[in-house]
């Protein structure tokens, strides 16, 4: 994993040969290879909604967490929307594969085990297709574009970088791309990678222009681009000002995967299956170095292999992390002493050669360095050992939201339609983040139950809600809907510290920047309301804790 922040490490996380099956049945092959034993079962209900694992490690592969279309995505090495067709369930329904890999699988050739598993145990039927998607396309603004030929170079490519590198209050960040003998086909598949905030669907070239070119762009996040104002620029305005090409939404037609059938339910697993494929022992760190932080350490760090090293970070942090809490719900952990969130520690940890060995293994598929349940149990035994930490979790009752309906403004969703909400424009393409980018937060929402909906919230809305909302809305049915809100960082004059409260006053003050916060949006665009009441909600007890470590 690249060095970055210690936040965005830890809060963060292969096309195979054939296709499986074609529309028309089996291809008459040799049987495919095949995991050895397989554990495939519904996820349990009210745990992470994103996919985790997707990981072969010492024979054992384990998926946690997916959806049907990320476990067809991956089998197929293809992006998620490129997954099209099938039930409205493929994105809702979660399910955890824990499986045994023949001897000498590769994480480059594991993906063809999982495609043989959905089909013997979710009868999946897929074939290959071209699909009219949604994309950005690149083409010349009027003028001629402001680029350099390029001399011939053995090499080309773009180096990025943030000016300036640390954080500084107050400074929006500006980004900046310097390009190299560079074809208009490379910048596209780069523009997608390096602005995918604004760009979440592929840049297709048709610019026209043909060889190499020098060039130099710079552009503010999507996520900074309300705050930085007039000082601000898009990644749309960089490109037709800086270099004279333009970049709009479209439609063309993409490779796809079309799902024809899959079933619901997987067959059962084979009797025994949980005492074949036992949980493997407790990962823990081998050896540890804790020692206090220079005073003016800010928060950084680095996972490579299988060692964790990480500079000005607090108790609060590492245990938010460990125990798998939200890091800015201070209503989660009870009895944190005063120093909690301010004394400051660097931490290096060192797991086993073998765990280090699997952990590189997996890196070189540009998978997670470690599996990261194994690193929040290593991190909980090393703060309890080091810090003499006794904890325990209990139900206590704290704020929660619960979702109540006003006056719905939604429309009745297609029931044929997949179900699910993505970050981004609906079918109709519309971004309101274009024409007023405090509004730089887009959900889209497609043949959507409420209970569905309040399930996703607390994922969708980062910043606003940390404990699960409740649906009291008495809505059937399922609906389709968009909605446009600021980030939480932008309300209330884009101060930091605990996030907007709700409004159900649709007559209130706007902010004064413009922004609109998630409980206005709902409630106006919407006409539904998310209100603050308090419900019995698991949290973390501290005990006892030491301000001091124990000795290295």
């Amino acid at each position: 994993m690249k060095r970055a922040c210690a936040g965005a490490c830890f809060l963060a996380l292969i096309c195979s040969a054939a296709f499986c099956q074609s529309s028309d049945g089996p291809t008459k092959t040799d049987a495919p290879a095949t995991f050895e034993l397989a554990d495939v079962h519904a996820s349990p209900k009210g745990g992470p909604t994103f996919f985790g694992g997707g990981i072969l490690r010492a024979g054992r592969y384990a998926a946690k967490n997916a959806t049907m279309v990320d476990l067809i995505s991956t089998a197929y090495g293809v992006d998620a929307d490129k997954v099209q067709g099938g039930p409205s369930w493929l994105e809702t329904d979660r399910f955890d594969v824990i499986a045994k890999a023949p001897a000498g699988t590769t994480p480059d050739t594991v993906n063809a085990l999982l495609k043989a598993l959905l089909l013997d145990r979710f009868k999946l039927v897929a074939h290959q297709d071209t699909k009219s998607l949604p994309v950005f396309v690149l083409s010349v603004s009027k003028g001629k574009p402001k680029l350099k030929e390029a001399a011939s170079a053995p090499d080309s490519g773009c180096d990025r970088r943030v000016e300036p590198e640390n954080t500084t209050p107050g400074v929006i960040p500006i980004i900046i791309a310097a390009c190299h003998s560079m074809t208009m086909e490379a910048l596209a598949e780069t523009l997608h990678e390096y602005a995918s905030g604004y760009l979440t669907n592929p840049v297709i070239d048709s610019t026209g222009l043909k060889g190499n070119w020098d060039f130099e762009f710079r552009w503010t996040g999507r996520g900074q681009l309300g705050a930085a104002g007039a000082e601000g620029i898009s990644i749309f305005d960089a490109m037709d000002k800086q270099l004279g090409l333009k970049l709009e939404a479209g439609k063309a037609p993409m490779p796809v995967i079309l799902v024809d059938s899959v079933n619901e339910t997987p067959t059962d697993n084979a009797p025994g299956i949980s005492a074949a494929l036992p949980p493997p022992p407790p990962a823990e760190f081998e050896v540890a170095v804790i020692k206090p932080s220079k005073p003016d350490a800010q928060l950084d760090g680095d996972i490579s292999g299988g060692q964790v090293s990480l500079q000005g970070t607090t108790l609060q942090f590492l245990v938010t992390f460990a125990w798998n809490l939200n890091s800015n719900d201070k209503q989660r952990i009870v009895g944190a002493p005063k120093w909690f969130d301010s004394d400051k520690f660097d931490i290096l940890a060192k797991t086993s050669a073998d765990v280090a060995a699997a952990s590189a293994a997996a890196g070189a598929n540009n998978a997670p360095p470690m599996d990261i349940d194994d690193l929040r149990h290593m991190l909980q035994v090393l703060l309890i050992e080091r810090f003499q930490m006794k904890v325990h979790m209990e139900d206590r009752p704290i704020d929660a939201y619960t979702l109540t309906a006003a006056n719905p403004k939604m429309k009745k969703a297609d029931p044929t339609n997949r179900t699910g909400c993505k970050n981004g424009p609906g079918p109709d393409g519309k971004d309101p983040r274009i024409a007023n980018p405090i509004l730089n937060r887009l959900i889209s929402c497609q043949n959507m139950t409420m209970t569905e909906f309040a399930e996703q919230l607390r994922s969708l809305a980062g910043g606003y809600l940390f404990t699960p909302v409740l649906d009291s809305t008495g809505l059937e049915g399922a609906w389709d809907f968009t909605l446009s809100f600021s980030a939480a960082g932008l309300v209330n004059g884009g101060g930091r510290g605990a996030p907007p409260q709700p409004s159900s006053d649709a007559t209130a003050a706007p902010d004064p920047n413009g922004a609109l916060s998630l409980y206005d949006a709902v409630y106006k665009q919407l006409g539904l309301k998310l209100e603050k009441t308090k419900r019995p909600v698991p949290v973390l007890v501290i005990d006892h804790v030491e301000e001091k470590p124990t000795d290295n």
